[in-house]
């Protein structure tokens, strides 16, 4: 049996085309099932659904044989002890500093809000910044609109959010797609199974490329 762990949202709808291409095709809607485990068209294959955060540590720790992360989760969590054999390039957008235009970047302690901690503390640190970090979880944009932080350290797709907003993309952190990780033991120990789907998705994303 193989285990793919997936998360709901976009990642979910842009992955399920591709496994669909890969023979996969989930017994059950998995936006609408309650269900955590869910059957699939082919009997050896079965999906766990989990929070996004968690792909990594489920395929990691041997509770999934392969997984769909975005590359954000995988730089700021970690990609310890998981292959990453396949850009899916799905899901993509860019992953961004920013604040209202002509922000004072060069302040000599910034106030930096962001989910992303890990990844925006190695960020300043490679340019010899200090920052304090806050932690937040959601309406990033509004931090700096009411002096909770000079800037942010966000996922950016279209930008219309900052506009919105006032603000603007200042510094270029990374590029983001989904990408399909692999547990190292069963890429071993099942090679056999999990080599042949490695090729018909790449198939697949190869196909939606063109």
């Amino acid at each position: 049996m193989l285990t793919i762990a997936l998360s709901k949202g976009r990642i979910l709808e842009q992955t399920l085309p591709l496994l669909a291409a890969a023979g996969i095709v989930p017994a059950e809607d998995p936006e609408a099932s309650r269900k955590l485990v869910l059957e699939t068209s082919r009997d050896d294959v079965r999906l766990v659904i989990v929070r996004a955060s968690d792909v990594p540590t489920y395929v990691a720790h041997g509770g999934a044989d392969l997984g769909v992360a975005g590359k954000d989760v995988l730089l700021e969590h970690g990609g310890q002890g998981l292959y990453e054999p396949l850009d899916l390039r799905i899901a993509r957008c860019r992953l961004m500093v920013a604040g209202p235009p002509g922000a004072a970047m060069d302040r000599r302690r910034l106030r930096v809000a962001t989910k992303f901690v890990n990844i925006t503390r190695r960020h300043f640190a490679a340019r010899g910044r200090q920052v304090e970090l806050i932690k937040l979880y959601g309406s990033m944009e509004l931090a700096p609109l009411v002096g909770l932080a000079d800037c942010i350290v966000d996922l950016v797709d279209t930008g219309g959010t900052l506009r919105a907003n006032g603000l603007e993309p200042l510094e270029h952190i990374a590029d983001i797609s989904s990408r399909l990780v692999a547990n190292k033991a069963s890429m071993k120990i099942k090679h056999r199974r999990v080599q042949p789907l490695l090729q018909r998705l790449r198939e697949a994303v190869a196909a939606a490329a063109a």
